[in-house]
């Protein structure tokens, strides 16, 4: 049955939107179809991908498939979207809560099923004993991507009310970096390329202009679909004549169909974004009526890019990126001339330390081609109308400046820690370890698994958590950080079990907010986030949780400031907001309504005041990765290659899935990609075990023997643990996670001046092949978690 595509919506007013009547569960024969749009879990922070939930009479999940009326997906899916049913009812899945005396951590024999009640029981108790000896910012939250179209700060602000909320990943070193670059210069959080998804009639619509060029900063978007955007987008721009720049040290699928991919040394971006704006300025290739006009520092800046000491000229740039300059000239001059131009940028922008002047650069670029919200261009979208700060609570905490003022880092990095209301995860890592500026006693992990995922040092980090009192976590599966340190668990729902929303880019600029629609029982005594939150807030918080008749009271104060009612919007599955172009000359850029952009100048600022009043050069300018050939030059005889990591795959989204049988036989095994040369010169074959090492830790993977990599690099895929063994740590971690960690090779606080980013992605190390082998056994792996049915 196919349904009629929901059209676009302004969301000012409930009446058109209830004129829609548009079904959101039908039937087809004997089977139930429920439309829905999700991020997570399973993981993943897309659009909200347009599902369609095919459930039988006796009410099981059978059958998934794309909504081909979803006006951004249109039907298409990834491989772990198909999979859901064999998440869902995967025989691993966490059904009950669990308890577990913390004496015995990292035995996975000594879990005790009980109740959700007496779970919630145990949970206040210690809360209330660990937060009335040391205070509520003992209580830490830990937080990772993708709950509820974001990383649910509800449970922090007003469920614990603890300034100690952490992403455990050095500098923030992921989205926050590029989001706190755009607010300081554009006053636009994300910028993002503008692939029609606010048009009703997408690339048809009169009012749509698609790029004549696109550049891939960094980014994969095939395989991650990132951050509320769709990466199959790039395709249907690319069948429509828009052509590519590729800027990765790896050769993926897109880098193959560009007309100019740059390989350059991991790390060096910004070195290459400044070479380019001077090929732009010198070539006069520059848009100078938006420059004169709507930019604040151009002749700063152009003072800085011929400046010989902090400048860069295109040949300059070639040795440091090891690049070719006639790509570096035919780049820029391409991006430069192409009207409109777009930049899709992503994570490996963020890691590294220098990656707030790569944001600066890229962000400079947009404004000096005049390709900011233009169609085709950087869409340049204000906070939506139905969301508020009142989505993380903010408002309800009653005294904001000891609050603040008790955030870990927030005297030292106030931007970082403001930006995100969140505490800065080195600080944090260095207060558990040392109980400095107070002791941290007991911990919440929610979409978070950090020893296997986000953790530099992991390791290290394992030791600071067991260190904490009392640890609980809400999750679907039992994961290696789960199992090393935590006492409680509750199970979670999953996107076929719930009800949830969808804000694009995490609500800063959502185009299409989705609704997330349940098409079975959450079995056993799972529950949502939302759920959660609201049964221990009403424990915790009464004052605040008693106002709220139910979940969805809950949902409709959090997400939509009481404007609307979650119980009649979730019936259109998605909405689609309008928005236009230009909107700097119109004011809809700004709070005050007048033209301009929301920063101090009301320009876009490539001499950057923000910058500047924090302490940080207002100006691009160019460092080394903190490891390399420049700054640590003694230590590249003995790790000599290049270490990138961090690549997504199609199988997982980070750590997870490693149960899912479909989605392992994809990718068994940790892979490393070695260069045909460098395996000849070492004797690595390809499929054999490698140990990769630095001073910081080691790690085997499986080789890959490939010219996706250069003679200089290598790359070792991330987020690895192994579900299939027995959970006890047998020396190398919970379930083998630290066997195969690329993470123990990084390092913590290598940030930047203002606190930001981290050299994930462009370390050194060597490598070796080994004799031992470490395959996983699919048959046994396909034995152990295949579904009943199957």
């Amino acid at each position: 049955m196919k349904l009629e595509a929901t059209p676009a919506v302004k969301l000012d007013s409930l009446s058109d939107v209830n004129d829609l009547g548009k079904p959101w569960r039908y039937q087809d024969g004997d089977l139930t179809v429920t439309r829905s749009a999700p991020w997570s879990p399973p993981g993943c922070h897309p659009v909200g991908c347009g599902l369609k939930l095919y459930t039988d009479k006796d009410g099981k999940l059978v059958k998934v498939e794309g909504d081909e009326n979803h006006p951004v997906t249109q039907g298409r899916l990834c491989v772990r979207c198909i999979a859901l049913k064999d998440y869902i009812y995967n025989p691993e899945r966490i059904l009950h809560p669990m308890k577990r005396d913390p004496q015995f951590r990292g035995h996975p024999d000594k879990w005790e099923q009980i109740s959700y009640e007496e779970a919630l029981d145990i949970f206040e108790a210690k809360y209330n004993e660990v937060t009335g000896k040391y205070g509520r910012e003992s209580f830490i939250c830990f937080n990772g991507t993708g709950r509820e179209g974001g990383t649910f700060g509800p449970y922090a602000s007003v469920v614990f009310r603890t300034p100690t909320f952490c992403y455990a990943q050095s500098g923030i070193s992921c989205y926050i970096p590029r989001a706190a670059a755009a607010a300081a210069t554009t006053g636009v959080v994300y910028p993002e390329l503008d692939y029609a998804a606010i048009h009703p009639l997408r690339y048809d619509d009169p009012a749509y202009t698609k790029p004549e060029v696109l550049i891939t900063w960094g980014k994969e978007p095939l395989k991650s679909n990132p951050d509320g955007f769709f990466g199959h987008a790039v395709i249907d721009l690319m069948k429509r004549g828009t052509r590519l720049i590729s800027i990765d040290p790896r050769v993926n699928w897109l880098a193959t169909r560009a007309d100019v991919h740059l390989p350059l040394r991991a790390g060096t971006d910004t070195a290459l974004g400044m070479a380019m704006m001077r090929v732009i300025v010198d070539e006069d290739l520059y848009d100078h009526d938006f420059v004169e006009k709507w930019t604040y520092g151009f002749d700063e800046l152009v003072e800085r890019l011929r400046d010989p000491e902090k400048g860069m000229t295109v040949e300059k740039a070639a040795e440091i990126c090891d690049l070719d300059p006639a790509l570096i000239y035919k780049a820029a001059r391409m991006y430069g001339t192409a009207k409109p131009a777009s930049i899709l940028w992503g994570l490996a922008v963020d890691q590294k330390t220098n990656g707030q002047q790569n944001a600066h650069v890229i962000l400079a670029l947009t404004a000096l081609t005049g390709n900011i919200d233009v169609p085709g261009g950087q869409l340049a979208q204000p906070a939506g109308e139905i969301w508020s700060e009142k989505d993380f609570g903010y408002t309800e905490i009653e005294d904001m400046a000891d609050f603040q003022g008790k955030m870990i880092g927030m005297d030292k990095y106030p931007l970082a820690c403001s930006l995100v209301f969140a505490a800065h995860p080195d600080l944090t890592l260095q207060c558990m370890e040392t109980d400095e500026p107070f002791p941290i006693r007991m911990g919440f992990f929610m979409g978070s698994n950090p020893t296997s995922n986000t953790a530099g040092e992991p390791k290290r980090w394992q030791k600071a958590m067991e260190r904490l009192e009392y640890n609980v976590t809400i999750d679907c599966f039992m994961n290696a950080t789960t199992q090393a340190v935590c006492d409680l668990i509750f199970p979670l729902a999953t996107v076929a079990e719930k009800e949830g929303t969808v804000f694009e880019e995490y609500g800063v600029a959502p185009l299409i907010n989705g609704f997330c629609n349940p098409a079975i029982e959450e079995p056993g005594e799972c529950r949502s986030d939302f759920e959660f939150a609201y049964d221990m807030g009403k424990r915790l918080n009464p004052d605040h949780f008693n106002r709220y008749n139910d979940v969805t009271d809950f949902i409709n104060a959090f997400r939509f400031s009481n404007r609307f009612d979650y119980r009649e919007l979730h019936d259109q599955v998605y909405l689609a907001q309008e928005s236009d172009y230009y909107k700097y000359e119109t004011g809809g850029l700004r709070p005050d309504g007048q033209p301009g952009f929301a920063t101090p100048t009301g320009r876009i600022e490539l001499w950057s005041n923000l910058f500047n009043q924090f302490g940080e050069d207002p100006l691009p300018y160019y460092d080394d990765p903190d490891f390399g050939p420049i700054n640590t030059p003694e230590k590249m005889e003995d790790y000599p290659f290049i270490l990138t990591t961090g690549a997504r795959t199609f199988s997982f989204f980070h750590s997870e899935h490693r149960q899912i049988p479909f989605l392992r036989e994809l990718n068994p095994n940790p892979i490393v990609e070695v260069n045909p040369n460098v395996a000849a010169r070492l004797g690595i074959s390809d499929g054999q075990w490698c140990r990769i090492w630095n001073e910081y830790g080691e790690c085997v993977y499986k080789a890959k023997v490939t010219y996706k990599v250069d003679e200089k690099t290598i790359h070792c895929q991330h987020g690895w643990w192994f579900p299939e063994e027995d959970g006890a740590d047998h020396g190398d971690g919970c379930y083998g996670t630290y066997r195969s960690q690329v993470n123990n090779l990084l390092a913590n606080f290598h940030f930047g001046k203002l606190g930001f980013g981290a050299p994930f992605k462009c370390n050194i190390c060597n490598i070796e092949p080994v004799k031992e082998s470490y395959d996983s056994d699919m048959e046994a792996i396909w034995n152990r978690f295949k579904r009943e049915d199957q």
